[in-house]
């Protein structure tokens, strides 16, 4: 992996080269090594650990994803805002199995830093709702579920959200029943004596 400014300086080169090409009449040289700048460009803002580790994750694999991002020693000196955002999100999403303390710390992280596509925040956020109410932070959660859903635009995560509020119902009723099958109970013993 390169560093993001090596990529820049890689891409001002190649871009000096293809004029120099294209002075010397040496045309197809010349797009060919634009074509390269290209891709040096397109490595500056998509970074290609990250890439990699996103793929893995599709495939399932969450500790082939986790043997990518190790790579990325220094994130923040080693990729640009949006992709540093990206990290931390694939970070929270991994975690999230294990420890939701360290998960919400990524997924806030991400979510301060930004992520590009609307469906990655949503996702970032319906996760973070559901550490919340797992924290009994229901007020929170439910700020976080409509943010969720307004990012949401393609109802990619409709199904999640629906069970997530029903969840919610389903925590917001459950301690007034405890409550009143405690009384119920100390009142029969009551009876009882």
């Amino acid at each position: 992996m390169f560093n993001k400014n090596i990529k820049l300086v890689l891409a001002l080169a190649t871009l000096a080269a293809a004029v120099w090409q294209f002075i010397e009449n040496e045309i197809g040289n010349g797009i060919m090594l634009l074509l390269l700048m290209g891709i040096f460009i397109f490595l500056y803002f998509k970074n290609e650990i990250i890439l990699l580790a996103f793929l893995r994750l599709r495939k399932q694999d969450f500790p082939g994803a986790q043997k990518w991002l190790e790579k990325i020693k220094t994130p923040t000196t080693a990729l640009v805002k949006k992709q540093e955002g990206y990290y931390n999100y694939l970070q929270g999403l991994m975690v999230s199995q294990t420890n939701m303390s360290l998960a919400e710390k990524y997924f806030r992280k991400a979510i301060e830093l930004g992520l590009s596509m609307d469906a990655d925040l949503a996702m970032a956020k319906l996760s973070l709702a559901g550490i919340a109410m797992s924290k009994n932070r229901k007020r929170e959660a439910q700020v976080l579920m409509k943010e969720a859903e307004s990012h949401d635009k393609h109802n990619m995560l409709g199904d999640q959200l629906k069970m997530m509020k029903e969840n919610m119902k389903r925590a917001g009723n459950q301690p007034k029943q405890q409550y009143g099958q405690r009384t119920s109970a100390r009142a029969g013993r009551r009876q009882g004596r």
